[in-house]
């Protein structure tokens, strides 16, 4: 069952691209363009969080924040917002927000944040140089990739491909997640660069092996694991 966001952002092109982003990720999304209407979507509750721009028309994101946490509601609230001194943050924090992040960002880092905050009180995960999914092993430090015995030579952007996919091993990986996280795009360049990449990589790690580790999720993205 997808869990509710509710997105407050007056930028459309911002809201679209967020939006598109949680879709994608499996949530559900709610939005609003002022103020006025993010808080009486906010009080009515169900959301797992609320990304909530802090320049807002008709009723800044402070003051829509204020409102929330004055009605008892204890949903988690991302502020977003292109103030980011260290006054800002901590006049965001000081008024209830769970969390606040600076324009630009990249969607990446928003959705982790989101995960993070509705998950709370789960244990932080430890750094890792070595990752490893079933025979497939790739050492960040020696900069090499093993599949049992056979030794897998990279290019520099399969690499990062491949690293972003084994940190989120058995999870389906979206297409803006990957063009965010590995070509550092926040945009859809309108391409099949993912495509092309991931169909490299998969013949470097899959071809002749007996178990496929790469695969296409249909409609969702792309997964690195175990057969299901």
């Amino acid at each position: 069952m997808s869990q509710k966001i509710l997105l407050v952002e007056d930028d459309a092109d911002t809201a679209d691209f967020i939006a598109k982003g949680l879709d994608e990720a499996g949530f559900t999304v709610d939005r609003a363009a002022n103020g006025r209407d993010g808080l009486f979507l906010g009080t009515d509750g169900g959301y797992a969080c609320i990304v909530l721009d802090r320049m807002l028309p008709g009723l800044d994101g402070m003051a829509v924040l204020a409102a929330l946490r004055g009605a008892g509601l204890e949903t988690p609230v991302i502020i977003l917002s292109a103030l980011g001194s260290p006054e800002d943050r901590i006049k965001g924090l000081t008024n209830g927000c769970d969390d606040y992040l600076v324009k630009p960002f990249a969607f990446a880092e928003l959705l982790a944040r989101i995960r993070l905050l509705i998950r709370r009180g789960a244990p932080a995960a430890v750094a890792e140089t070595v990752l490893r999914c079933d025979d497939l092993e790739m050492d960040l430090l020696a900069r090499r990739v093993r599949r049992g015995e056979r030794v897998i030579e990279l290019q520099p952007r399969e690499f990062r491909l491949l690293e972003f996919l084994l940190r989120h091993a058995d999870q389906v990986v979206t297409r803006t997640m990957l063009l965010e996280g590995v070509w550092d795009y926040h945009f859809d360049p309108g391409t099949n660069v993912v495509d092309v990449h991931l169909s490299r990589l998969r013949k470097k790690i899959d071809e002749g092996e007996a178990r496929r580790l790469l695969h296409t999720v249909r409609g969702a993205g792309y997964r690195i694991g175990a057969e299901p």
